[in-house]
């Protein structure tokens, strides 16, 4: 990782941050997802681990023995209650904050670092309510802090070089979108902290990691949960908040009978918690229309036997491309209604980003992509600018969980979106994501 304190990346300004330019960063939340932020922000000379926080003591323990192991000053330490991390966003030594929290607790986190002048980088989604949304956007304008939603599917190297592809207007004027999580989680809803993940059927006080609070959500609430790692992608090659806006969406659930039944698989039919009701139905289908005319469906599907996929597909005048099937159709280019493989569509349209930077974020974490969504975060709070992925984004993407649960309710009806730039969508120009800097 030597040098990497001089990468520059999307939506900085074109300067070049010296390694001895350092940023001090606080950690709030040091889980699995926390502790791989942490393992990558180590790797860096431009940044100084300045302050953790977590509840749990043994994260803690895990945080400081990575710290230690890398050589570095040990870093003050919060987590004697729920609220402790406001105390470290009253340190002086503390720049930035990057937030890997359960759901519940992403807004309140991100608004009050804003408030206390600290640039924040937070998980997915950004928030739960419509309410949450408006509070990350007034913050935002209010205090003229700055934060990021840390979306890193957007910097997956097939995704960016297809949005090379709709920048070039290869597939021609866009028309259609396809996205979503479609990824079995029921090893990760269930576990009853003996067992390994996949064995268990306890959650909330009887599970460990995300059971404790993820499940939760599928009991209470039928709506997509978990739209960003579709739908941020999609974003952008929309210009979305950027000349485009979502308009309007509709949602539809299927009945919900994954997790019950992988509780009866696993724990047997007599374990109490196959008397859970759950709220979330299996498969969640949401379609939104743009202000552009554009149509985007997403899909949410993770309480059931299923392999991975995000089931990309961006469609325009003049062609298409599927994740699925590793396939591009182009008019004119391709043999008449025969798919190509999108293989060397993809190496031909590589993004500069990975091809320049590509050997550092291999170690990274999720194929890369995490490298990328933290180093633009870091580049952009050492600038004090607005970062690629910004408050209106945040709020944009993360409204689909709170109107789709509406929808639902009042058998799809539709929903309007909230404008959170109040207009300036229509004059916010979309960031030049095709040049090698930004």
């Amino acid at each position: 990782m030597a040098g990497v304190g001089l990468i520059t990346v999307p939506g900085l300004a074109n300067t070049t941050f010296s390694v001895s330019d350092k940023l001090n960063v606080g950690l709030i939340g040091v889980g699995l997802r926390g502790t791989n932020h942490l393992n990558n922000l180590l790797l860096r000379k431009d940044v100084n681990i300045t302050a953790i926080c977590d509840i749990d003591s043994n994260r803690i323990d895990i945080a400081k023995d990575l710290i230690k192991k890398s050589n570095g000053k040990v870093p003050k330490v919060f987590g004697a209650n729920e609220y402790d991390y406001r105390n470290l966003l009253e340190l002086v030594d503390v720049d930035a904050v990057v937030i890997s929290t359960p759901w519940l607790w992403h807004t309140r986190m991100t608004v009050d670092a804003m408030k206390a002048g600290k640039f924040a980088g937070v998980e997915v989604s950004a928030s739960n309510t419509i309410e949450e949304c408006w509070d990350l956007v007034n913050t935002h304008e209010a205090t003229g802090t700055h934060m990021m939603i840390l979306e890193n599917v957007n910097y997956r190297r097939d995704i960016l070089a297809v949005l090379n592809m709709v920048k070039q207007n290869l597939f021609g004027e866009m028309v259609h979108f396809r996205c979503g999580y479609q990824h079995d989680l029921r090893h990760v809803k269930f576990n009853d902290g003996k067992e390994a993940y996949g064995k268990g059927v306890e959650f909330g006080e009887k599970g460990i990691s995300e059971s404790k609070w993820r499940t939760a959500h599928s009991v209470k609430r039928n709506a997509d949960v978990y739209p960003t790692h579709g739908l941020g992608p999609i974003a952008v090659m929309a210009d979305i908040n950027r000349g485009n806006r979502f308009v309007s969406l509709t949602s539809h659930a299927s009945k919900a009978i994954g997790l019950h039944n992988y509780i009866v698989a696993v724990g047997g039919e007599e374990h109490p918690n196959s008397k859970v009701k759950f709220k979330q139905g299996d498969v969640i289908t949401t379609t939104i229309d743009t202000a552009n005319g554009e149509t985007i469906i997403i899909t949410h599907d993770c309480n059931l036997p299923r392999p991975y996929s995000l089931g990309f597909r961006v469609q325009g005048a003049n062609g298409l491309w599927e994740v699925d099937g590793n396939r591009i159709y182009i008019e004119g280019q391709s043999e008449s209604h025969k798919w190509d493989e999108a293989t060397n569509w993809l190496q031909k349209y590589d993004h500069p980003l990975w091809k320049k930077y590509g050997e550092y974020a291999l170690d990274a974490g999720h194929g890369g992509m995490d490298f990328f969504v933290l180093n633009s975060f870091i580049e952009s709070a050492k600038a004090n600018i607005a970062p690629p992925l910004d408050a209106y984004d945040a709020a944009s993407w993360s409204a689909v969980t709170p109107l789709s649960e509406v929808s639902i309710a009042n058998n799809g009806e539709p929903q309007d979106f909230p404008d959170f730039t109040r207009g300036l969508w229509m004059k916010r120009k979309p960031y030049d994501w095709v040049k090698e800097t930004y």
